[in-house]
């Protein structure tokens, strides 16, 4: 398990675009599997609806691609002062139910395919084990 402080060896991100609370399982070279916790005070539902809070279908995704760089990153033995992976691309996505304040969104990402500096994952979010998005993720290595 990787807790919050140790996610900072592998994601560059910090509040609060960090997207992943913990990290639950990490096989490096295979899959991972992380979540967060959806809570009413993230920046993003006071525009994301008001009266109706939805969290973005564009944050799930981000917050895939984040579990997907912790994958990554293990794979690859790396941590953020080596090298840092950028969202590329995202195919088949698709969005099956919304994610509100409260929900617990659980996600999950296996590696399609590892080249020397790109990497293509296929990445599942749920909530309360009902699918909430699917999507296979392109991030590519840049090294600082």
């Amino acid at each position: 398990m990787i807790d919050i402080e140790r996610l900072f060896d592998y994601l560059p991100h910090r509040y609060p675009f960090l997207l992943v609370d913990r990290v639950t399982e990490l096989r490096p070279g295979a899959s991972v599997k992380g979540y967060k916790n959806v809570t009413i005070n993230e920046p993003f539902f006071s525009g994301h609806f008001p009266g109706r809070p939805i969290m973005p279908g564009v944050l799930i995704v981000e917050a895939l691609a984040q579990v997907s760089g912790v994958l990554a990153m293990a794979t690859k033995n790396q941590d953020v002062k080596d090298a840092i992976y950028y969202l590329a691309g995202t195919d088949k996505t698709r969005f099956k139910r919304p994610v509100l304040p409260g929900d617990r969104l659980d996600m999950e990402s296996e590696i399609l395919v590892a080249r020397s500096r790109l990497m293509k994952f296929s990445c599942r979010a749920y909530v309360s084990e009902e699918l909430a998005c699917e999507s296979d993720i392109l991030c590519v290595a840049r090294k600082l």
